[in-house]
């Protein structure tokens, strides 16, 4: 929500109120403001301001986008998706009409959004299996839905990003170990000889494309020499969880019900890996660093010993009801667009299948290497979102063989943003926010000079006397 913006959120606030069992009275008086004004906001005969959100969340330890229209703006972005399927014959539905729905019935919604998902795999997998290279496109929604990785992303971002009982865990054990004392390549490798294994770094020929092995016969943690030292403890991290945290990590996978092995298995790596931040950077040292240190990803990287991209993807789990931090989002991409990560504590709508808005200053990255850029960013639904961008290295890289370059995108609601030392010197409320969309294929805003794809659901314009510095023109219904 952009700073200065209103939002009608009457419902939304009774709910909370009556959930913490307070009168208006109480609540007005627990927020410093008249007890009228919460009748007025409530009976929507008053727009909630910025500062009344921000004190909501203080008060009561909340997020902003829980009381957002845009509650959930990923399921209301996937909806608006689907249903611009032509399939469907729905034209163009008003926007207050799928938040109407989303707002009264949104378990209707995502019943809605599991059918339109299940009816376009039987369609596309017969054409996928006849010839994969018919028709891209449709192979790689095709692929999105069917991928184990969708569930696992699934599973997360219903639990914005924070797994409490892992966290705590790892919580428990960095201070078993003294991590903020001892140093944690030592303290790490003594606990791993507790279970009677070594570790060896070894050289990247013998290796291979590997960067890490558990040799289970010799007890032998295998570690690739091109692994940097915040990578090699990540990677002891891991070992640690498959070791002392099975019997919670098997739970959590037996609860999450996937029915895909593969899913499974992806999802007990996911949550070791999950388990290998917490332990290098413990939940309550490490939002208090990130507090004190207004985010700076860089600084906390050298505080804690984590690379920039280890640094913020923790960022977005900070999601402990009793003490939360910022509800970030996540997202790693490639040169050409290409989504490997992406996880949200808060709302933020990713594409189901595409790439991402060129528009976004994540692709700008690869231009200033190792350098972090800033930019405040406008989705279709209105919500604004202050975002930052940096590319990193990955593990790897000799004369014959470069290592990958990606760029890691780190964002939230701007009303957060003055928390952010990245947001120094930026005039928030001056600020022009950059209007972008999930992806071309969603997106249908005119005049786009960065349009790769028309919307597909319109109908091209075709000028043959000009020419305009967008490459496409369509309808503006469908």
């Amino acid at each position: 929500m952009a700073r200065g913006e209103k939002l009608i959120i009457g419902q939304r606030l009774r709910v909370l109120r009556q959930s913490l069992g307070l009168t208006q009275a109480q609540m007005a008086a627990e927020l410093g403001v008249s007890a009228s004004y919460v009748t007025l906001i409530e009976a929507d005969q008053r727009p909630a301001s910025a500062r009344f959100l921000m004190k909501l969340a203080e008060v009561y330890d909340l997020n902003i986008a829980e009381l957002s229209p845009a509650t959930d703006s990923q399921l209301a972005a996937d909806f608006a998706g689907a249903l611009k399927d032509p399939a469907l014959g729905a034209g163009a539905v008003p926007r207050a009409e799928i938040e109407a729905v989303l707002q009264a019935s949104p378990r209707i919604a995502q019943a809605f959004l599991r059918l339109h998902d299940n009816h376009r795999e039987a369609l596309l997998r017969p054409l996928a299996d006849d010839n994969p290279m018919t028709d891209r496109d449709k192979v790689e929604a095709l692929a999105e839905t069917s991928r184990p990785v969708d569930a696992v992303r699934g599973w997360f971002y219903a639990r914005r990003n924070h797994v409490d009982a892992l966290d705590r865990a790892a919580e428990a054990l960095a201070e078993e170990l003294a991590l903020h004392r001892n140093e944690p390549h030592m303290a790490l490798t003594a606990r791993l000889a507790a279970h009677c294994i070594a570790v060896r770094i070894l050289p990247a020929p013998l290796m291979g494309e590997r960067l890490r092995r558990f040799d289970l016969h010799r007890r032998e943690l295998l570690l690739s020499e091109l692994l940097a030292q915040s990578s090699r403890r990540f990677q002891i991290g891991v070992l640690l969880a498959r070791l002392e945290q099975e019997p919670l990590i098997a739970r959590l996978v037996d609860e999450a019900g996937l029915a895909d092995a593969a899913a499974s298995a992806l999802m007990r790596v996911s949550l070791a890996n999950y388990f290998a931040a917490a332990l290098m950077m413990p939940y309550g040292r490490f939002l208090a660093a990130c507090e004190s240190a207004r985010y700076d990803v860089e600084l906390l990287g050298h505080r804690f010993g984590a690379s920039f991209e280890q640094c913020a993807h923790r960022m977005s789990t900070l999601q402990r009801p009793e003490a939360r931090g910022i509800p970030f989002f996540f997202v790693r991409v490639d040169r050409a667009g290409n989504i490997s990560k992406r996880f949200s504590a808060g709302r933020f709508p990713f594409s189901r299948f595409g790439g991402t808005c060129p528009l976004w200053n994540i692709h700008a990255a690869f231009e200033t290497p190792e350098r972090v850029s800033a930019q405040v960013i406008r989705m279709p639904e209105g919500a604004s979102y202050f975002s930052i961008a940096r590319t990193v290295t990955r593990a790897g890289g000799t004369y014959g063989q470069p290592a990958q370059r990606l760029a890691i995108g780190l964002g939230c609601d701007v009303a957060y943003a003055p928390r952010l030392v990245y947001a120094d010197g930026i005039d928030l409320d001056r600020t022009r926010p950059v209007d972008i969309g999930l992806n071309c294929y969603l997106c249908e805003r005119p005049d786009c000079s960065a349009r790769a794809h028309a919307p597909i659901n319109r109908r091209l314009k075709v000028n043959e006397r000009e020419r305009s510095l967008a490459i496409f023109d369509f309808e503006t219904r469908p």
